[in-house]
């Protein structure tokens, strides 16, 4: 296994960056020397950038990658805890446990010292700023406005050589990132130009241009990544230059998981050298995204007609009537507005029958392998579990299993943390045997997407054993 990407140049080389800024090189030099750096860092782990038509910068591989082997790890450029009202979190570790807030900004929370001073450099400026803000202000400061901040504040020590500047971090990797400025509605620009607004009044920095701002707000929504525990909850939002070179596939050869705050890439399949392994199946998409045929002893999928008044299966040839859908597809909707406010108001017992009659409907239309029944099966799930209802709860986890393993086929974490949540509640309901295999399904994605080392998987080996025991035990008893 490669190790953790976390080169650094050599001395000389990692103030080259600032330096050439310094001498005010044209805009075309930098960008060509920092990614001529960038190549050379990537080249000693295996991996190139290349252009490619309609997708712009990708990463590709220059040697094989196997399974669970880390293609490439990055510590966040900056990133946040996903803070509210309600909830709060340390902004070094992002754990809820034992928090203090900073007595000067009113903002920020840490767990302790070690955090508070693993963060200090940064947060010594943010800290500055936010302190100047009265109360109502400071409530406008959301984990967004508060990245952003961030962000100028690390370019400004980088530049001042107060934070390092290595090939993969550096502030020129956020200006290459891709923003899509031009397919931003008028709507979306204005309230990106309030919030600009706000940075720069947090600021107090007449040199930076509101529109880089609102463009870097853009990029945010783009390219930041949700921070997630090892059962894939978010915690947080990171920027990732590096890692948000590569891109999002249906069918994807390797995942993003967290070990803390460090983005961890691993292939799920083999990677061979010169690859991007990207790849589109028409038949695979209908199934997954589409319509069932209407005779329920048939197996086909559907495709929209030529003349587009419905909808062919592809494997008996009946034509499904666009009207159907549509005044089944309008009744879901009633059901689901109904359904939504059960559930806001604590009514969970009506949220199930109302969730349930969606899902009816919804099979009436959707292929048996429809991504499309996913969202109210995880929604009944959820609330089952809340009610501990955990026979049903079952029942449904077991539902989505067959198109989980359809949607995401190899290796791939939700998969595995699915039999993680069925084989919990098979041990809960004293089904041992049936929790042995779904753990044992759970270890075989989760140690190639997570690794072996991180405590979570520790904990799954663990209650793996335990429940090898409680079935070794059941056995001699019997006998």
């Amino acid at each position: 296994m490669s190790p953790p990407f976390n080169s650094r140049l050599t001395n000389s080389s990692s103030s080259s960056l600032v330096e050439r800024q310094k001498q005010k090189l044209p805009e075309l030099t930098i960008t060509c020397l920092f990614m001529e750096e960038l190549q050379t860092s990537l080249r000693a782990h295996g991996l190139t950038v290349s252009s490619l038509p309609d997708k712009g910068r990708s990463l590709f591989a220059t040697k094989d990658f196997y399974p669970g082997e880390i293609i490439i790890s990055q510590e966040p450029f900056v990133c946040v805890p996903n803070n509210s009202l309600t909830e709060s979190r340390c902004d070094g570790c992002f754990s809820k446990s034992n928090l203090k807030k900073c007595s000067a900004c009113q903002v920020v929370w840490y767990c302790g010292s070690t955090c508070q001073k693993l963060e200090w450099k940064l947060h010594r400026l943010e800290c500055q700023a936010l302190a100047k803000l009265n109360k109502e202000r400071r409530k406008s400061v959301t984990p967004t406005i508060r990245m952003m901040v961030k962000l100028y504040l690390r370019r400004k020590l980088q530049n001042e050589n107060v934070i390092p500047v290595t090939a993969i971090d550096n502030y020129n990797l956020v200006e290459a990132l891709v923003s899509h400025m031009s397919d931003i509605d008028e709507k979306q620009l204005v309230l990106y130009a309030q919030m600009a607004n706000l940075v720069k009044l947090i600021l107090e920095r007449p040199d930076i241009d509101i529109k880089e701002i609102a463009e870097n707000f853009s990029k945010f929504a783009c390219n930041a990544h949700s921070i997630c525990d090892s059962e894939l909850r978010p915690l947080g939002t990171g920027l990732y230059p590096v890692v948000s070179i590569i891109n999002h596939s249906c069918l994807p050869n390797a995942v993003l998981v967290f070990e803390g705050r460090l983005a961890v890439v691993r292939a799920v399949q083999h990677i061979p050298k010169n690859s991007e392994g990207q790849y589109d199946d028409i038949q695979e998409s209908a199934i997954l995204e589409g319509y069932r045929c209407r005779d329920n002893r048939c197996s086909g999928f559907l495709l929209r007609e030529s003349d587009d008044k419905g909808f062919v299966c592809q494997q008996c040839g009946l034509i499904r009537n666009k009207e159907e859908i549509r005044k089944i597809a309008s009744d879901i909707k009633a059901l689901s507005d109904k359904a939504l406010k059960s559930t806001s108001s604590g009514n969970l017992q009506e949220a199930i029958i109302l969730y349930k009659s969606i899902e009816k409907l919804q099979k009436e239309v959707c292929h048996p392998f429809s991504i499309s029944l996913m969202p109210i099966r995880e929604k009944l799930l959820e609330i089952l579990m809340q009610l501990e209802e955990w026979k049903e709860a079952l029942a449904v986890c077991r539902l989505t299993i067959p198109v989980y393993e359809r949607v995401y086929p190899g290796f791939h974490p939700l998969l595995g943390l699915q039999y993680y949540s069925c084989g919990k509640l098979e041990w809960l309901l004293g089904e041992t045997d049936d929790a042995i295999k779904s753990f044992t399904k759970a270890i075989d994605v989760l140690r190639i997407t997570h690794g072996t080392n991180t405590l979570f998987m520790k904990e799954l080996l663990m209650k793996l054993e335990e429940a090898r025991s409680e079935a070794s035990f059941k056995l001699s008893f019997r006998e």
